[in-house]
């Protein structure tokens, strides 16, 4: 074996043992169990971007005429977006591994050569970041190759350009990353990276957003889309890379293989060119940018701190935590620069039902108007447990190593979690009224449906914020880079669950009242004895489940937090 490859073999060691480390912890049949269920989860979805990949493949091609130029458009378009994707996951990935992970002291002081162990991070960054993407997008070709009948050669060429993608994704992002660190430290490049890939994709999504792609469905534009479906016979760019393996896929799809080898040869001979250019590029200047991450921390924007007059009603040490968690907020750039995204959450979610055409489906509009006011009530709810999924459980984990002197401190693991809990509540509380007023208003609906709304969403923030402290502090993650992917864990996974079923009680609850209520208006007629009692328990459970919700998930989260040792 050469020795180049035996010491980047050397060098992956230790991320080989870690998968076995599962196996021979004492934990083992626990993880075992925490991995089985998030594996039945992913396979789910798996499953489901499969069936409806599906269906829209099978509807499209029996579009005739203009079936098999959707789905080659649809086709080009996943490519290239996978390979967007890709590229903005490796910068990212890329830069922690190659500057900003913690071993990094360690590895370069062994006796081997920077290019050696670039390679060696360079190929576990390209696992971490394109694995998930890979994993996803496959659905979508399985499904294209049954609904056209392809042969086993489509998947398999499939399977290789898909990773040559990703490499060449990988080497691409590691070329910019490392021309930049060599230009400016790793840990100032990761902050302007973080707020101006967040403004980005802030611009493209309102930007595309705001074009209205419910058009493709309307009737009455559909002439002047198959005037512009005549535009999407169009051939994208050859230079790209995304072309050679739309090109390869597209060929083997229809059976030509000499056609389909001849790209997959340029997207993996590009793979050589540019795994050498990075090598190359790695002797000269990669240890010199991970020379200068060893700088002091940088700031986007500087803050200046003052005393909050709203918290002097509070204990000296509670005051003191809690300026503490504020300030921690606003100096990490990967927390507060994510306030952007919610921003942009309010804007399309709100613009979205202002684009509705109400005028045009054969149901009442009164009728539609309160359906969708309900089933509107049940969606902000889901996108409320998105956003305390990214914000409010990784609270706890967000302590990592400092995890000791909050042990150590006057202040009890209890009132710790509800100071996280209240600095969470509050704002996610104004978001939620202002997503579930706003629409309402748009909506024009009922007064009853808006009063009913605004107090639902009231009882039920509380219980959704609760659940993800509680199962944060039960399920921490102290010791990762990134606590905000704690979420994908199994304590995620669980707190996203509980919220669904929370969420789909409530609503289940709600339902049948609801109805009675809105048909005995409509009727102008009162509500019977039976419709009084049911609505009266229903309205009572819904109080008392969103009471639970708020102190059942604390006391678990501090019991398990008491256990945790510092």
């Amino acid at each position: 074996m050469p020795k180049f490859l035996k010491d980047v073999l050397i060098l992956l060691r230790p991320r080989f043992l870690s998968f076995k480390k599962p196996l021979l912890s004492p934990n083992s049949k626990k993880d075992f169990y925490r991995n089985l269920v998030l594996g039945i989860a992913g396979f789910i979805f798996w499953i489901g971007i499969f069936i409806m990949s599906f269906r829209t493949l099978k509807y499209f091609r029996g579009i005739e005429g203009l079936g098999d130029i959707l789905i080659f458009k649809l086709l080009s378009m996943l490519v290239l977006t996978s390979f967007s994707f890709l590229i903005f996951s490796n910068i990212l990935t890329s830069l922690s591994k190659l500057y900003l992970s913690r071993d990094l002291a360690l590895v370069h002081s062994m006796p081997v050569s920077g290019n050696r162990i670039f390679v060696a991070r360079w190929l576990e960054s390209t696992a971490d970041s394109s694995w998930m993407v890979v994993l996803y997008t496959l659905p979508v070709f399985v499904a294209l190759g049954i609904v056209n009948k392809a042969g086993f050669f489509f998947y398999l060429n499939t399977a290789f350009v898909l990773l040559s993608l990703s490499f060449i994704a990988s080497g691409i992002s590691s070329i910019l990353v490392m021309a930049a660190v060599f230009i400016i430290p790793a840990g100032r490049m990761k902050n302007i990276l973080l707020f101006f890939g967040f403004t980005l994709f802030l611009v493209l999504f309102i930007v595309f957003r705001l074009l209205k792609p419910e058009q493709l469905v309307d009737p009455d534009v559909f002439s002047t889309v198959v005037v512009y479906l005549d535009t999407l016979k169009a051939p994208s760019s050859p230079l790209l890379p995304s072309t050679w393996v739309y090109d390869s896929i597209k060929e083997s799809l229809s059976g030509t293989v000499q056609s389909s080898f001849f790209h997959s040869g340029l997207s993996w001979s590009f793979v050589s060119v540019i795994l050498f250019i990075n090598i190359l590029m790695a002797d000269m200047i990669y240890f010199k940018g991970f020379s200068k991450t060893q700088t002091a921390a940088f700031r986007v924007f500087k803050y200046k701190y003052s005393d909050f007059p709203f918290t002097g009603f509070l204990p000296g040490t509670t005051r003191a935590f809690l300026v503490k968690e504020i300030k921690t907020f606003f100096r990490d750039q990967a927390q507060w620069s994510q306030l952007l995204l919610i921003g942009a959450l309010v804007i399309i979610y709100i613009f979205n039902f202002s684009v509705l055409p109400l005028e045009k489906s054969p149901i009442k509009t009164i009728y539609l108007q309160n359906l969708l006011s309900f089933l509107n009530m049940g969606l902000c709810l889901f996108v409320l447990t998105a956003v305390a999924g990214r914000f409010a459980y990784p609270a706890v984990s967000s302590e990592r190593e400092a995890f000791w002197l909050v042990k150590a401190s006057p202040v009890k693991i209890k009132t710790v979690l509800w100071i996280k809990f209240f600095i969470y509540f509050f704002p996610l509380l104004i978001l939620s009224e202002i997503l579930i007023v706003a629409t309402n208003i748009i909506l024009q609906v009922e007064t009853f449906m808006m009063v009913l709304s605004f107090i639902t969403v009231f009882l039920m923030v509380p219980g959704i914020v609760s659940i993800g402290i509680g199962f944060g502090a039960a399920y921490p993650d102290f010791k990762s880079e990134n606590p905000a992917q704690s979420v994908t864990s199994f304590g995620g996974l669980m707190f996203m669950m509980i919220c669904a079923g929370y969420i789909m009680t409530v609503i289940i609850l709600e339902a049948g009242p609801v109805y009675s209520i809105f048909m005995a208006a409509v009727h102008q007629r009162s509500l019977t004895m039976l419709e009084w009692i049911r609505t009266v328990v229903s309205f009572l459970l819904v109080v008392v489940i969103s009471i639970l919700a708020i102190i059942l998930p604390m006391r678990f989260g501090e019991k398990g937090l008491s256990k945790v040792l510092p």
